[in-house]
């Protein structure tokens, strides 16, 4: 990796900024399995609205990431699926899932340590 890695026109930069949305991995990730419709969608993330999974959604289908497949009926059905691009960042997600249940009491504490020590009298 040249130490031009992380300029803003970069490929890193761009994978970096694709998953610095929390959205993004979560849904990424929900869609691992099979195709969902978007209120599966909801019911498995939990506490995301409407409008934010439709933007996410959108987000990821201009990435080339999710593909939207409509189907005709009474009512209109749509589903969305992983593309083959998509399914590529599945890797890097768990990644950083595991990174974080490994780690994640750590930065927690430190972020408590950080509440509480603005608390605490300066030592004299």
């Amino acid at each position: 990796m040249t130490t031009d890695a992380f300029l803003a026109d970069c490929r890193a930069r761009l994978a970096f900024d694709l998953l610095s949305n929390t959205w993004n991995a979560v849904v990424l990730w929900a869609l691992r399995d099979e195709p969902k419709r978007p209120v599966e969608l909801r019911e498995l993330i939990g506490a995301i609205s409407s409008k934010v999974l439709t933007e996410t959604l959108r987000r990821l289908q201009s990435y080339g990431l999710v593909d939207r497949q409509a189907h005709p009926g009474a009512p209109p059905r749509v589903e969305y699926r992983l593309t083959a691009l998509g399914r590529t960042l599945l890797a890097p997600v768990d990644a950083v899932g595991a990174w974080a249940v490994e780690h994640g009491d750590e930065v927690m504490a430190a972020q408590e340590g950080e509440c509480t020590a603005g608390l605490r009298p300066p030592s004299a």
